[in-house]
């Protein structure tokens, strides 16, 4: 095959027809624990671009078909793979003149392709990818049983020549034909060989894995589906025959992904059978003869109306279905919506407002400008994800990719490594020094003093007078610091500070005639500064208890 004949026809058509929109394709099987919490920044992100289409999850994985302006289009791809579980992320690209899709709609499934057999992992036993460029070869083969495992109405305007037709009307009725088929049946004690394809090769993984999970040895699937082998070889090198039906506006596609001529029923959203719109029962947008007899009048009455408003709105050159939703906040820019939204992978935070602990985690956060998910936790009902990322379920928790950092200190100090703009961190090896062994006096001694003055029937204690006097004695040598030098550690608010300031504040509110009775000016001012500052006040914002699927709660915020 010579190298012009390898080129894609894509390249060629669009030079005669202006290509506004580009349509993306892509699916992987990847184990997603959170694909529910996906949905939403995912939905937002691609609203913010304007990319319409359909995504779907699933604990196995996603597949998508979007569509948009290019490099809208690309926003959402990069989006995506900025995760590490989706860096691989392989699409297929077309072009079209008018927008595939009206909506941009993110669902929830089981499976991303229904085949309703428990167990079955593509991602471990898939058949044997093959290349387009050696379709041809494989399927000649007059060993090979070849089969077309889309739907009836998929198959009824295009298949590879040769090729046998289940006649399934979905895809979760394909094992039961498997189990009957005749050209199925072992031969010399022998399972046949098995090539398959589909669409753009998403469900071929799930049913070579069903055939090899039934015995069979060599099954083979196209790589790409049709959608790769119509952009990737050429017409008069093609064993392809008709065009392939699409799930878009498109309808169909034929070589070189050019958009082909078959019209969609609006109805039954098949593609319209050959005469359709020659025989009394086709009605636009109310029914044709494939679907007539499968509603109701009240239900053709409603799709005509729908069908009149349709018109009208196209008369005014107006949008009827797809309308985009309105922005939420002051501006409805996109570059202002999109910034408002993480990549996956982000860091998350499990966080308690009150916690002194996950407040000192905030504080740096904060501080660092490095942006997390927040997720606020309900004590008595924690999440799954936190206790699936820490088992010990106490915050506050971040959660990286490949790292989880359970300890409040551990996530301040990640924080300021990674940005110090306010200089928290000192210079000076001795004063780091120093505040590390001020703030592990703070988490070992005044705790435990803290703990028994505030809850003293935790603790089967009569009062918690005597712990509230163990405590003072440490908060004197802390008015002593203050009063030397502005702060704990030096002359500058640092990390220690924030670390043990939400204790300290947590000590004064017990009883707070009492602490401003102490004679501790230095530190009661320093303590009234730091409650009065921004920073406390944004930290200590209060949030309802975080829900899966939720949008994000963007931490620290740009506002």
């Amino acid at each position: 095959m010579s190298s012009a004949s390898t080129l894609p026809v894509i390249a060629l058509a669009s030079l005669s027809t202006p290509a506004l929109y580009l349509t993306a394709a892509f699916y992987k099987f990847v184990d997603l624990p959170d694909f529910t919490e996906r949905k939403a920044p995912l939905l937002a992100f691609c609203e913010a671009h304007q990319v319409k289409g359909l995504v779907l999850l699933a604990r196995e994985g996603i597949n998508s078909t979007i569509a948009g302006a290019p490099d809208d289009v690309q926003a959402v791809l990069a989006y995506l793979r900025q995760d590490p579980l989706l860096a691989d992320l392989q699409h297929k690209e077309s072009y079209s003149a008018k927008p595939p899709f009206y909506r941009m709609k993110v669902r929830l499934k089981k499976e991303i392709v229904t085949l309703g057999v428990p167990g079955i992992s593509p991602t471990l036993m898939a058949g044997t990818y093959v290349q387009p460029q050696d379709w041809n070869a494989l399927i000649a083969d007059p060993e090979v049983v070849v089969i077309d495992t889309r739907n009836d109405y998929e198959v009824e305007i295009g298949t590879f020549a040769g090729a046998i037709n289940p006649q399934i009307q979905s895809f979760s009725q394909l094992p039961d034909w498997v189990n009957q088929a005749q050209a199925l049946k072992e031969k010399t004690g022998r399972k046949p060989k098995v090539a398959m394809f589909c669409t753009g090769g998403i469900r071929c993984e799930k049913s070579t894995a069903l055939m090899r999970a039934q015995g069979y040895e060599e099954v083979y699937h196209l790589e790409g589906g049709i959608l790769k082998y119509l952009e990737t070889v050429a017409p008069e090198h093609s064993l392809w025959q008709g065009e392939c039906f699409v799930f878009d506006e498109r309808v169909s596609v034929g070589h070189g992904l050019v958009p082909g001529p078959h019209r969609l029923c609006r109805c039954c959203r098949d593609p319209l059978p050959e005469g359709a719109l020659d025989s009394p029962l086709y009605e636009a947008g109310v029914s044709c003869p494939r679907c007539h007899d499968q509603t109701t009048e009240a239900q053709k009455s409603s799709a005509r109306e729908r069908q009149r408003q349709w018109e009208k709105a196209k008369a005014n050159a107006q949008p009827h279905i797809g309308a985009p939703h309105k922005a939420v906040g002051p501006s409805s820019d996109k570059a202002t919506r999109s910034a408002a939204l993480l990549p996956p992978g982000s860091p998350v935070l499990y966080s308690f407002r009150r916690c002194p602990y996950a407040m000192r985690a905030r504080l740096a956060l904060q501080s660092s400008a490095v942006q997390c998910e927040l997720r606020e936790v309900a004590l008595k009902q924690k999440p799954e994800s936190l206790l699936q990322a820490s088992p010990k379920g106490t915050v506050p928790v971040l959660v990286l990719p490949g790292q989880v950092i359970e300890q409040s200190l551990d996530i301040m100090l990640w924080a300021l490594q990674n940005n110090d703009p306010q200089h928290w961190l000192p210079a000076d090896a001795a004063i780091q020094a120093d505040a590390l062994q001020l703030v592990a006096q703070c988490d070992a001694d005044f705790k435990h003093h803290l703990d028994r003055y505030k809850y003293p029937n935790r603790y089967e204690l009569r009062d918690g007078l005597a712990h509230r006097a163990q405590g003072a004695v440490w908060l004197a040598r802390l008015e002593k610091r203050v009063l030397g030098q502005g702060f704990l550690v030096d002359r500058q608010w640092r990390w220690a500070d924030a670390a043990i300031a939400p204790f300290v504040r947590q000590f004064a509110r017990t009883d707070a005639a009492w602490f401003a009775a102490q004679p501790w000016p230095m530190l009661q001012a320093w303590l009234a500064a730091f409650e009065a500052s921004p920073a406390f006040k944004q930290v200590m914002k209060s949030h309802k208890p975080w829900q899966p699927g939720q949008a994000q709660l963007i931490f620290p915020s740009a506002d």
